[in-house]
């Protein structure tokens, strides 16, 4: 079954939301600075969503690991 490429844009959000969370924390702790960390989170959060989507949608391509699911006729 293949994926629609709007499902790998929501896909694609919902995951950027965590990890861009999870990079200002980091950034806070290592720099101790809100704002920086807040620039390095919004940095991040665009580049790495497109980043994962054409990475997405590349290994949609990409068969390995694939199935074909068998046609059942009634």
């Amino acid at each position: 079954m293949a994926e629609k490429a709007y499902r790998s844009v929501v896909k694609s959000v919902s995951w950027r939301t965590v990890g861009t969370l999870d990079t200002i924390i980091i950034s806070y702790f290592v720099t101790g600075n809100l704002t920086m960390a807040a620039s390095i989170g919004s940095i991040e959060l665009v580049t790495k969503m497109v980043l994962y989507y054409f990475h997405e949608r590349a290994w949609n391509k990409i068969p390995f690991g694939k199935t074909k699911e068998p046609d059942y006729q009634i």
